[in-house]
């Protein structure tokens, strides 16, 4: 039975680079050898469920602008899996949750900037699903919960985003996290490791500094997304957490 992950996908150059995290991402990537990977992308927002029913290689979106030619040269022609998209679809309609289908939408930087250390062979088939950042957290979760099981038809749930994400309030040069944002995640995680969903589902009336680390919470939200998809059973745990820039949070977790 695979779990649900939460991935922290960085900035765009964590392609090119090597560090503790992507030795992280690379050792993980090693962990698990899913059939198929279904990836909640903070970078792609619909107001319906979306889903990714494109066949493959999938095209490389360049999302972001102002980085070094070699990103725009980097390409990540993993195959899609109708069959895959299908199975999730037919788990929203099952559940009540209306859904779209996008036929040709290839891997956006919230997937293959991290997918490119986990499995670098790019030979594991990707479904993503849009987010809809604006929903209340607990429908967040009720979303996520529809594809409860997946995991145990070997099938790797994750979602993609980041925590605190608030380029305000980022200290460029800064090696030490501040207070605040240690503080909200500290928070996150205390209630993921014991399976509070009444508490992550109230995470903004509750969660300290919450506004500050979330202004807008399409980073965020993955989060919700794969907490709801994971087993009830499932012992959730840390698996990577810092900061970078004093407050861009680093955190990743297996739920």
């Amino acid at each position: 039975m695979l779990p649900s992950l939460f991935i922290c996908h960085g900035s765009p150059m964590m392609a090119v680079e090597e560090s503790p995290y992507t030795a992280f991402l690379q050792e993980t990537g090693r962990r698990f050898k899913p059939r198929a990977i279904v990836i909640f992308s903070a970078h792609w927002e619909a107001r319906d469920v979306t889903i990714s029913f494109a066949d493959g290689p999938l095209p490389t979106i360049y999302d972001f602008g102002g980085f070094p030619d070699e990103l725009y040269r980097m390409t990540y022609p993993a195959p899609g899996s109708p069959e895959v998209a299908a199975e999730v679809e037919s788990r929203f309609r099952r559940s009540g949750i209306a859904t779209q289908r996008d036929e040709s939408r290839g891997l956006d930087h919230g997937s293959w900037v991290f997918l490119r250390h986990m499995y670098p062979n790019a030979d594991i088939p990707i479904v993503t699903i849009s987010v809809h950042p604006f929903l209340p957290a607990s429908q967040q979760i009720a979303i996520g919960e529809a594809l409860r099981g997946l995991g145990d038809e070997n099938v790797l749930v994750i979602g993609s985003g980041t925590t605190v994400h608030n380029f305000g309030e980022i200290k460029w040069k800064q090696e030490h996290a501040e207070p605040w944002a240690v503080e909200f995640d500290a928070w996150i995680t205390e209630k993921v490791l014991n399976r509070d969903t009444e508490a992550l589902a109230d995470y903004e009336r509750l969660a300290p500094h919450a506004k500050r680390a979330v202004p807008r919470p399409e980073h965020f939200v993955p989060l919700l997304l794969a907490y709801g998809s994971s087993s009830v059973t499932a012992l959730p745990r840390v698996l990577f957490e810092g900061f970078q820039m004093g407050t861009f949070s680093m955190l990743c977790l297996e739920m």
